[in-house]
C-alpha cells in the first residue's frame, strides 16, 4: 500500500502521541531552513533535521514505516528500487546504498532507512510468513519446515464451564512457579489462585536433566505441604518453555534447549514422563501431569471466554513465538481431521532458510554472528527484546566509525555484547524522559554524547522498536489470512491474545501492531487483548480445559459405543442375513422369514441384443412419468413427461385413478404421434404388492398419501388393462410391472452385462438379486434364474437384530407409523437417520455434553433433523463455522466445539447404516458366489437412492465393508441412471426379447 492511498498531507511525518489534526511544525519539510518551498523535495540539511525528529508511526496514523518509494532526496524511486519485485531484488535502503544521482544521505539517515522497512515489503514477509506455516502444516515438507507449526494437542478453548482444582508447573529461566488454582464453572471469572516461586539452583540449568526434574517436583511437594489441597487426583500442566515434539497432550520429547538451559540426558526424552516419575519418586502419587504447553498457548487461554474467544496468540519476550487454532484437517502431521487444533508456530525460526536475507541489515547480522546461535532463530533476533538493545549497540558502533555519532570519545565499549541492553533501549524511547535516559545510558558506558549524539540514538532506538512490531504485524497478519482462507470466510474478526515485555513496556508497540497488521490484513479484524499470567492462570486454564474435553470424550464414548459396531457384530448380521434369506426362499419357510425374498418372475437381464420402442409408467407419489424408450445398436433415447395427480383423484375411487392414467397415457402418445403403435409397456408401481406373474401384482396396501378406493387386494396390471378397455384405448399392451429395486438392476444391466443385483438406498432401502430358480421353493421351475425382489427393510422384524439395536433405535421405531415393521430400514434409510442423530443430540444436551448443557426446545421437535443435514455437515473439507451455520439456522445456540460433536454424531450414525447395508450385501454376494460353484465372483451393483449418492462418505464406507466381509467377491458399483423408467422399460424389451421364437 503506497503512502498516497492514507491521504496524507503534503510533506508530513507524524510523530508518536501526534494526531492527524494537529501536525507539528517541525515534522514538515522546512522551506527557510532548506530553501525548498511546501511540497517540494528538501535539501539534504532540511532532511537531516526531519530525520532529527523521524518516528516510524503515529499515534493515531496507521503508517508504518517510512515514506515508501522514496529516496534521500525525498524524489519517488524508480519500482525496481522502491520495493521488492517479483524476483527478489530489496529495497536499496537495506543494502545502506547511497544514490548519486541526488543529495547525499547521512549516514545516521542511511541507518534509519536500513532499519525501516517499508509496507510493500511487509506484504512480502507476510507472504513468505504463510508459505512456511503451509510448508510447516504439511506432512511432505513438514521435516525440513523452519516455521515448524507443531501441534499442540490442544483442541479448544475455554467454554466457562471448566471447574475443579489444577496445578500448575512453571519452569521459567531462573525460578520454579507453582500454582494451585480452583475453577468454580462460573465463566472463570473468579478463580482462586494460589503460587509460589522457587529459585532454580545455577547448577541445575546445565546438570544433569534427572536432577532439574527432581528439583521441580521438590518444588510442587512443597507447595503442597503448604496448602490445603485436597487428597484426590490433582491434574497437573507442566509450562515447559522448549522447543517439543508434541505427539499427545501429555506426551511431548524435547528437541533443543535454550535460554542458557543445557540439561543432560533430555533431548530426545518424554518431558512430561520425566516430570511424572520425578513426582512419584516424592511419593505424590495422586498429582498426574496431564497437559504440556507453552508459554504461547497459556496466554491464548487465558484471555479466552466463550463470550470472547480467543483464538491466536503473540508472545514478544525475549524470543517471540505465536500460536493459533487451525481446522485439524489442515494439521497434517497428526491424525486428528475435526475440529480445530492449538498449532505452536514457532516462528522463531523464521528466516533460517535465508527468506530475510533482504532486510537484514549488517547490524543484525553482526548480532547474529556473536549469537550462540549464528544463522539459527533469525525471526527472533529481530523481534525479541533479548536482541534489540545489541542491534541498536551496533547500529551505534557502525555510526561511530563514521565520524556520526560520539566524536571524541573513546567507543570500545560498544564492542561489548549486552553493553546497552533492551530495557534501557525501551526507556530511552519514551516521549518525556527518553532523551534524558539515553545521555544518562550512554554515559554509563564513559561515552560524551551532545544533545544531537542522544536525539539520534533515540531515534535508532525508535526504529528498531518499531521494525520488531511492524515485522510481528506481518507475521500476525499471516495467521489471521491463513485462518481466514482455510475458514473459507469473507472477513474474520477475531481476538489476538498479546503477552511478553516489549507489548507491555512500550504502548506505541502495541500500537504499531495494530495499525500494521489492519494495513497487511485488511479482511481481518483483530482485537488485541492483553494477557493476564499467561504462563501461570492460562496453563491452569488448558488443563482444565484438558479435564473437560476428556470427560466430554468419556461421555460421547459410551454413549455412542452400542452404534460403533466391531467386525464380529457386521459378520453375525451378515450370517443372519443368510439365514433369513434361505428361510424366505424355502416354500415352508417363507411365512417365518423377515426378509420375504419375493420373485419378481423377471428371468433375465439385458444383452445388449434388445432392440424395439417401448413404453414405461412410473407411478409412486403424487407426481408421476410416462416415457417412451427406444432401445438401439447406438444406445438409448428417452422421451418422457411428468403428470400430476390431484389429491381427490389419489384419495377417490380407482376407476377414477386408472382412468386419470390411462388419459395421461393417451395424451403422451398423441404427443409423441404414437397413437397408432402398439408398445409393449413396463409398469413402475412402487408400493407394497404381492406379484404373482410377471405382468400380475396384488396391491397389499395404499402408502404415500393415496386411498383410492377398490384397488387394495386387486391387480393392478388388470386395474390398468381396464380403464384403457373403459377409455377405448386398445393399444395398451402391458408386459412386465416391477419395483424400483428391479428397475434400478435392468437400467445398470444395459450398460454392464455383470450387474445382477439392485440396491436401492435412499428415503427406503431395498435389494434384489438374481437367484438360481432351483433355489426358489415358492415358484415352480428349475432352471436359470429369477430376480428375487429381497424387500430387506424388514429384516429383524422378527427380533434376529434386536441385539444391535440402541434405545436411539427403539425411540425412533416406537414414533413411526408402523412400529416394529421395517426395522433394517430404519437403521440404514434416509428416511430415519435424521431422527436417530436429534434422540443422540438430545442425550448428549442432558449429559452437559453440548450446547453447554443449556434446554434445547428446538430438538424435541419431531424430524427437524433432516438426513440431508447429515450429508452437508460430513461433506470433507466443510469449515466449522458452516457446520455452525447449519445448527444456527435449527436455532440452536452451538460453538464451534459443538459443531465437531455434532459431526462425530452423524459420522457415527451414517457410518453405521452403510456397515449395515454391507452386512447385507455381503450376504447377497457370497450366496450368488456358493450358488454358482465359484472361488471368486465378479459381479456389479445397479445403485440409486438419495443416501447413496449424495452423501458425501456412505458409498466409501459401504464399498470398504463390503470388501472386508466378502473378500473373495470382487464387487462393482454402477450408479443407476432412471432406474424406475428406462429400467421399467428394459424389462419389458427382456420379457419380448424371451417371448420371441
Amino acid at each position: 500500500m503506497g503512502l498516497s492511498r492514507l491521504a496524507l498531507p503534503p510533506g508530513v511525518l507524524y510523530l508518536p502521541g501526534q494526531r492527524r489534526d494537529q501536525p507539528s511544525a517541525s515534522c514538515r519539510w522546512k522551506g527557510e531552513a532548506g530553501g525548498a518551498r511546501r511540497g517540494q523535495p528538501p535539501s539534504p540539511a532540511a532532511l537531516e533535521d526531519v530525520f532529527n525528529m523521524f518516528v516510524v508511526v503515529g499515534h493515531s496514523c496507521p503508517l508504518y514505516p517510512r515514506l515508501p518509494g522514496r529516496d534521500c532526496s525525498g524524489r519517488t524511486l524508480p519500482s525496481d528500487d522502491a520495493v521488492e519485485t517479483a524476483e527478489g531484488r530489496s529495497s536499496v535502503s537495506h543494502q545502506l546504498a547511497q544514490r548519486n544521482d541526488g543529495p547525499a544521505c547521512t549516514p545516521v539517515q542511511r541507518a534509519l532507512l536500513a532499519l525501516t522497512i517499508p509496507l510493500e515489503m511487509l506484504q512480502v514477509v507476510k507472504g513468505r510468513m504463510m508459505q512456511a506455516m503451509s510448508h510447516g502444516l504439511s506432512r511432505q515438507t513438514h521435516a525440513q519446515a523452519n516455521v515448524r507449526m507443531l501441534p499442540t494437542y490442544i483442541c479448544s478453548t475455554p467454554n466457562g464451564t471448566e471447574k475443579g482444582n489444577v496445578l500448575v508447573a512453571e519452569l521459567c529461566q531462573s525460578h520454579v512457579r507453582i500454582l494451585l488454582m480452583t475453577l468454580l464453572g462460573d465463566g472463570n471469572q473468579s478463580p482462586h489462585v494460589t503460587d509460589k516461586i522457587f529459585d532454580v539452583p545455577g547448577d541445575s540449568m546445565q546438570g544433569p536433566g534427572e536432577a532439574l526434574f527432581d528439583f521441580i517436583a521438590q518444588c510442587v511437594r512443597q507447595f503442597l505441604a503448604g496448602v490445603s489441597s485436597p487428597e484426590e487426583r490433582l491434574p497437573l500442566g507442566f509450562v515447559f518453555p522448549f522447543s517439543c515434539k508434541q505427539t499427545q497432550l501429555n506426551k511431548a520429547e524435547l528437541l533443543s534447549w535454550s535460554k542458557g538451559f543445557s540439561c543432560s540426558g533430555v533431548e530426545g526424552k518424554d518431558v512430561v514422563q520425566l516430570l511424572q516419575s520425578a513426582i512419584n519418586k516424592q511419593e505424590l502419587f495422586h498429582v498426574e501431569v496431564v497437559a504440556l504447553m507453552n508459554d504461547t498457548v497459556g496466554t491464548m487461554m487465558t484471555c479466552s471466554t466463550r463470550e470472547r474467544p480467543c483464538e491466536v496468540a503473540l508472545v514478544v519476550d525475549k524470543g517471540t513465538n505465536s500460536c493459533f487454532m487451525a481446522e485439524a484437517q489442515y494439521v497434517e502431521v497428526v491424525e486428528e481431521t475435526n475440529g480445530r487444533m492449538c498449532v505452536n508456530t514457532e516462528w522463531g525460526c523464521f528466516g533460517d532458510d535465508d527468506a530475510l536475507n533482504d532486510i537484514l541489515t549488517p547490524y543484525d547480522q553482526r548480532v547474529d554472528q556473536e549469537s550462540s546461535n549464528p544463522g539459527k532463530k533469525r525471526f527472533e533476533k529481530l523481534v525479541g527484546s533479548l536482541y534489540l538493545g545489541d542491534i541498536v549497540r551496533h547500529t551505534l558502533m557502525a555510526l561511530s566509525a563514521e565520524k556520526a555519532l560520539f566524536i571524541g570519545s573513546n567507543v570500545t565499549v560498544l564492542g561489548t555484547k549486552g553493553a546497552l541492553n533492551t530495557q534501557q533501549v525501551l526507556e530511552i524511547i519514551d516521549n518525556e524522559e527518553g532523551m534524558a535516559k539515553a545521555r544518562v545510558a550512554l554515559e554509563a558506558l564513559g561515552l560524551r554524547p551532545s544533545e544531537r549524539d542522544c536525539c539520534r540514538v533515540q531515534q535508532i532506538c525508535r526504529a528498531v522498536v518499531s521494525r520488531s512490531a511492524a515485522l510481528c504485524a506481518a507475521g500476525l497478519a499471516a495467521i489471521l489470512g491463513y485462518i481466514r482462507h482455510s475458514r473459507g470466510l469473507e472477513r474474520l474478526v477475531t481476538n489476538v491474545a498479546v503477552d511478553g515485555e516489549l507489548y507491555r513496556a512500550h504502548s506505541r508497540f502495541g500500537e504499531i501492531l495494530q495499525s500494521v497488521t489492519g494495513l497487511l490484513a485488511p479482511d481481518c479484524m483483530a482485537a488485541l487483548v492483553p494477557s493476564v499470567d499467561g504462563t501461570g492462570r492460562g496453563a491452569a486454564i488448558v488443563t482444565a480445559v484438558a479435564l473437560r474435553l476428556a470427560d466430554q470424550r468419556r461421555e460421547m464414548d459410551q454413549l455412542l459405543a452400542p452404534l460403533r459396531l466391531s467386525r464380529t457384530d457386521l459378520e453375525r448380521v451378515q450370517a443372519l442375513m443368510r439365514q433369513e434369506m434361505e428361510l424366505g426362499l424355502g416354500q415352508e419357510t417363507n411365512a417365518n422369514s423377515s426378509v420375504r425374498m419375493l420373485p419378481t418372475y423377471v428371468r433375465g437381464t439385458p444383452d445388449g441384443t434388445e432392440r424395439g420402442e417401448f413404453l414405461a409408467l412410473d407411478l409412486g407419489g403424487t407426481n408421476f412419468r410416462v416415457l417412451v424408450v427406444r432401445v438401439a445398436e447406438d444406445g438409448i433415447r428417452m422421451a418422457s413427461e411428468i403428470y400430476l395427480i390431484p389429491t381427490n383423484i389419489m384419495q377417490g375411487t380407482g376407476e377414477a385413478l386408472f382412468d386419470h392414467i390411462v388419459d395421461c397415457i393417451m395424451d403422451f402418445q398423441l404427443k409423441q404421434d404414437l397413437m397408432e403403435q402398439v408398445l409393449p409397456l413396463g409398469f413402475t408401481f412402487s408400493f407394497p404388492c404381492q406379484q404373482l406373474g410377471l405382468d400380475k401384482a396384488v396391491l397389499l396396501t395404499w402408502t404415500k398419501g393415496f386411498s383410492a378406493s377398490g384397488c387394495v387386494g386387486e391387480d393392478v396390471v388388470q386395474l390398468l388393462r381396464e380403464a384403457a378397455q373403459r377409455k377405448r384405448h386398445l393399444a395398451l399392451k402391458v408386459v412386465a410391472v416391477v419395483n424400483d429395486t428391479v428397475g434400478t438392476m435392468m437400467s445398470c444391466g444395459y450398460d454392464d452385462p455383470k450387474c445382477e443385483i439392485g440396491l436401492i438406498v435412499g428415503t427406503g432401502t431395498n435389494a434384489c438379486y438374481m437367484e438360481e430358480m432351483q433355489n426358489v421353493g415358492t415358484v415352480e421351475g428349475e432352471r436359470g434364474r429369477m430376480c428375487i425382489n429381497m424387500e430387506w427393510g424388514a429384516f429383524g422384524d422378527n427380533g434376529c437384530l434386536d441385539h444391535i439395536f440402541t434405545d436411539f433405535d427403539r425411540l425412533v421405531d416406537e414414533t413411526t407409523i408402523n412400529p416394529g415393521k421395517q426395522r433394517f430400514e430404519k437403521l440404514i434409510s434416509g428416511m430415519y437417520l435424521g431422527e436417530i442423530v436429534r434422540y443422540i443430540l438430545l442425550a448428549l444436551v442432558e449429559k452437559q455434553v453440548l450446547f453447554r448443557g443449556k434446554p434445547c426446545p428446538r430438538l424435541q421437535t419431531r424430524d427437524i433433523f433432516k438426513t440431508k443435514f447429515l450429508s452437508t455437515i460430513e461433506i470433507d473439507g466443510l469449515a466449522l463455522q458452516q457446520v455452525q451455520a447449519i445448527l444456527h439456522d435449527l436455532e440452536l445456540d452451538a460453538s464451534f466445539e459443538d459443531g465437531v460433536l455434532v459431526r462425530e454424531v452423524c459420522q457415527t450414525v451414517s457410518l453405521r447404516a452403510a456397515q449395515l447395508c454391507a452386512a447385507g450385501l455381503a450376504a447377497v454376494v457370497e450366496k450368488m458366489r456358493e450358488n454358482r460353484g465359484l472361488s471368486q465372483l465378479a459381479v456389479t451393483v445397479g445403485v440409486d437412492g438419495t443416501l447413496y449418492k449424495v452423501h458425501p462418505r456412505f458409498s466409501q464406507h459401504l464399498q470398504k465393508m463390503l470388501r472386508e466381509l466378502a473378500p473373495n467377491c470382487t464387487v462393482t458399483f454402477l450408479q443407476s441412471e432412471d432406474g424406475s423408467g428406462k429400467g421399467a422399460a428394459l424389462v419389458a424389451a427382456v420379457a419380448c426379447r424371451g417371448a420371441e421364437p
